[in-house]
């Protein structure tokens, strides 16, 4: 029988024990300084211990605490990581160096949520998808001639954004960063045998040689890979004038004809291999076959990439990561459709590279999902060009596996996120075939703040910064779906302590108005829809969706039915599926949610800090924007009925849901006007263009179509049965 002393004395010994470990301040982080991505991880790992005041030892000499990062290559996968606590020690390991630096920084998120030491508790992830990517598009030579892009010129110059930006991306689990311009190889090589080309003294070419490398150096640090992804077949002005080719191959043009004779082949080849010769941590190239490539055949456009990239990276003498991006168009025609045969021709070129001993398996067959507006529906209703046929997965691929884009070009300025939508996203597209997926914006550069109108102290510099939830779910999930939601509320927690406890919540329901919008409304390329300004291509230019537009556009997602089939078959006694998304049960959605987050909010107090403010506005502007589209809904029921039917009754319905819609988008306005900058689009030219050539885009300065919507109605006339 145990003696009462001894069980006094052993439980003297715990309590001297958990004392010691609760006070332990100082701590030794091991790590093999030679390495820079384990010297990155214990940068990182410092910082936050630090930042909770522990006393961080620079040798082994009377700690408290140690915390070994390592990596093992036999018991773990790639990107994955295991934290094991010990007796006054914790062992972080991955399965190479990006997992070390994974479990290092998912450590050091403990100990910013207020963990301590002595409470860290086992801890694994792995990858689900091997590849995690950012769609980067750069201001100088863009793919657009915007006052929208142009704007970011310098933020996008400056060596600490990409140190932010890339800290931001490990953070969040992105392992892949793609740069896009139409021809970036003058802004980072003097071609040898072209000089003429460049359009930079030497002075300027060794600034833009200075950043690149800085960019690519502090990406490997992050165990980040790097691809340059042009669009084709674009040379410089200065190319173009001094051999007399490529006219119009050049900025800003972009649906030109392809210029292929042999002196922008060769120029074009030799300048792939300079290029990922001068920058030996670069990781690969991505493949473009649309713009600049007017009046090829499918097969004359992968025969030119094949003589051109492929055969230029084959010279560099390394190996190599590709990015295959499926082309769209089925026809000479730089904005074509998609076919079968173009499918099968794009996959026999795929299987070719594949097959080369310098292009590391697997390459990135990339197709954009729904289009430009991937914040829709999860489901894959279209790719770019139309219907996605199956010919890249029957039969299985091997060497390739699919990635999505998914393109954002629907909210810039309001925070977004929603994460179980993109936990369906992942759920719908994990077949054995999907790589993964990149993110990511094409008019939208997320460098410089134009947003920002308070002159008050804020967390964020750079706009992605004001974005960190959408980036945060986007790379967490995508890395592991099973990331729970108290991860992403911590985050709220940590910055705004209590008052941020309902945020995620709020977030979720308010902005999920963006998701139903785009599902609602059927959309193509980047102009045809802008979320959260209620805006789409509606003729020749990007305006307000007026009642009338709403009522006739069919939707994007299959299961929601249009106004106008609604109306009709309701006047004519016929039903729709109970599965099926009608108006009025999209309205009663958008009531619901954005009522609910409404709520969560209101008794928020943001007075002195101006950061929580903006974060409570946006859920708010988020929530009347589903509040006014849910009574435009109801005026466009009443309207279409009115016109089929008749009945004054339906009429003034029409009218008051309009003006409820309206009162709606006045509080918007309310919201928006004091905090938010008029901020140029990339697409905006609406109805107000002649007075606004800079594309300046904000609620406020759209009222005036919102309110045409009453005048629409009280218009209307009877029609009837057409």
């Amino acid at each position: 029988m145990v003696s009462i002393k001894k069980i006094v004395f052993g439980l003297l010994l715990c309590c001297v024990a958990s004392m010691h470990a609760a006070f332990a301040q100082k701590v030794y982080v091991q790590y093999n300084s030679s390495t820079p991505q384990a010297a990155y991880a214990s940068d990182q790992l410092k910082e936050a211990l630090l930042a909770q005041k522990y006393t961080v030892l620079e040798d082994q000499k009377g700690y408290d605490y140690v915390i070994r990062i390592g990596v093992d290559t036999a018991s773990l996968e790639s990107e994955a990581y295991v934290i094991i606590p010990g007796q006054n020690s914790i062992s972080i390991s991955g399965g190479d160096n990006r997992g070390m630096i994974y479990g290092s920084l998912s450590l050091a998120e403990s100990l910013q949520h207020g963990t301590r030491l002595q409470e860290v508790q086992k801890q694994n992830e792995k990858p689900h998808y091997p590849f995690r990517a950012i769609k980067h598009n750069t201001p100088w030579y863009s793919y657009r001639p915007s006052s929208a892009l142009d704007q970011h010129y310098e933020t996008v110059r400056d060596v600490r954004y990409w140190e932010a930006f890339l800290d931001m991306m490990a953070e969040n689990r992105f392992n892949s960063l793609s740069l896009w311009n139409l021809h970036p190889f003058v802004y980072m090589i003097n071609p040898k045998n072209f000089p003429e080309a460049s359009p930079f003294s030497e002075a300027e070419m060794k600034e833009w040689q200075q950043l690149h490398r800085e960019i690519f150096r502090m990406a490997d640090e992050r165990a980040i890979d790097t691809y340059i992804i042009p669009f084709n077949i674009f040379v410089s002005p200065e190319f173009a004038e001094a051999y007399g080719v490529a006219q119009k191959n050049v900025y800003p043009h972009y649906y030109v004809q392809g210029d292929t004779s042999e002196i922008v082949k060769r120029y074009m080849r030799e300048s792939i291999t300079q290029l990922l010769q001068e920058y030996p941590t670069l990781t690969g190239m991505g493949l473009t076959l649309g713009e600049g490539m007017a009046g090829m055949t499918p097969q004359q456009r992968e025969d030119w990439i094949y003589d051109t990239y492929i055969e230029g990276m084959r010279q560099v003498g390394r190996p190599l990561k590709l990015v295959h991006r499926i082309p769209f168009s089925s026809t000479t025609e730089s904005l074509g459709a998609t076919s079968v045969e173009l499918e099968r021709l794009t996959r026999k070129s795929i299987e070719r590279e594949a097959n080369l001993d310098f292009i590391q398996e697997p390459i990135w067959a990339d197709l954009k999902y729904n289009w430009s507006h991937a914040h829709s529906t999860p489901k894959l209703v279209k790719v770019h060009g139309g219907e996605m046929f199956d010919t890249f997965y029957n039969p299985m691929p091997e060497g390739y596996k699919i990635t999505y884009t998914a393109r954002n070009e629907d909210f810039f300025a309001l925070r977004w996120g929603v994460p179980d939508f993109i936990r369906a996203h992942i759920a719908l597209n994990s077949q054995p075939y999907v790589g993964g997926y990149f993110i990511g914006s094409e008019t939208y550069i997320p460098a410089k703040d134009y947003f920002t109108a308070v002159d008050a102290p804020v967390y964020w510099q750079w706009a992605f910064e004001r974005q960190w939830l959408f980036y945060k779910l986007w790379g967490r999930l995508l890395y592991n779906p099973a990331t729970p939601d108290e991860v992403f509320q911590a985050e709220f927690t940590r910055r705004y302590g209590k008052k941020g406890k309902n945020l995620l919540q709020a977030y979720s329901l308010a902005s999920s108005t963006q998701l139903r919008l785009a599902s609602l409304y059927d959309s193509r390329w980047d102009f045809t829809l802008y979320g959260e300004g209620f805006m789409a291509l509606i003729g020749d230019s990007t305006q307000y969706i007026s009642v009338d537009a709403l009522i006739n556009q069919p939707p994007l997602d299959p299961d929601y039915v249009s106004v106008k089939d609604f109306v009709q078959k309701k006047l004519t006694g016929g039903s729709f599926g109970k599965d099926r998304i009608t108006p009025p049960v999209l309205i009663k959605m958008l009531e619901r949610d954005s009522r609910k987050a409404l709520r969560l909010v209101e008794d928020i107090d943001t007075r002195n800090n101006a950061s929580l403010m903006y974060e409570v506005a946006d859920v708010k502007t988020w929530a009347n924007l589903g509040l006014h589209l849910a009574e435009k809904l109801k005026g466009a029921v009443a309207l279409q009925t009115y016109r089929i039917k008749g009945g004054k009754g339906n009429q003034q319905k029409a009218v008051a849901h309009l003006q409820k819609a309206l009162g709606y988008w006045d509080k918007v306005i309310q919201i928006t006007r004091p905090i938010y900058k008029d901020m140029p689009l990339t697409h905006y030219n609406g109805s107000s263009h002649d007075r606004n050539d800079n594309n300046l885009f904000h609620w406020a300065l759209i009222r005036p179509e919102v309110a045409r919507d009453i005048d629409l109605a009280k218009q209307a006339t009877v029609q009837g049965i057409k």
